[in-house]
């Protein structure tokens, strides 16, 4: 049932996964300036990932024909896979702590005083701050409910193409 929705309905399916990039993102941000929590280095990797999820499924339900949303879709596939990725560094690093814990440079700090090539593996590497858990809901930290959902948008994403095939999108 779940799969025939998504051959018949692609674009809504497309809009409604940036909808719920935009409200994660919300939530963060809620997150952040509400509850008062600070962003690791990894979270904000993980934002970015959001972004770049939200964007690339919003253009690619912008437009029907089908080279412009596969194209799209299959950018925002990897966008989400590689945000699955790094919240599930984060989750590891949240169940099995360095043993030597340090509050590292923030995220912008990296980029800013090192060569990309050092600031990357820093970034993955993770901090003190990375391995914290500062919130919870139902037993999952963010880091967790991170993964949860870049994995349930690669796998929408993933059915999408391969169900949609060479179909032009429906309004």
């Amino acid at each position: 049932m779940l799969l025939n929705w998504i051959a018949t309905a692609p674009r809504r399916i497309l809009a409604l996964i940036t909808a719920a990039c935009v409200g994660l993102l919300a939530f963060g941000l809620y997150l952040q300036y509400v509850v008062g929590l600070e962003p690791c280095p990894m979270c904000i990797v993980q934002r970015y990932a959001l972004i770049g999820v939200a964007v690339t499924t919003a253009l690619a339900s912008a437009n029907g024909r089908a080279g412009w949303w596969k194209g799209w879709g299959a950018l925002a596939l990897l966008v989400a896979g590689f945000g699955a990725f790094v919240a599930a560094r984060q989750s590891w690093l949240q169940w099995y702590p360095p043993e030597v814990a340090t509050c590292g440079r923030d995220f912008y700090g990296m980029i800013e005083n090192y060569p990309i090539s050092r600031a990357i593996p820093m970034i993955f590497r993770g901090s003190g701050d990375c391995t914290a858990v500062d919130w919870r809901f139902l037993g999952g930290s963010i880091a967790n409910w991170s993964f949860v959902w870049f994995v349930a948008f690669s796998l929408v994403l993933l059915a999408l193409l391969l169900r949609g095939g060479a179909q032009r999108l429906p309004r």
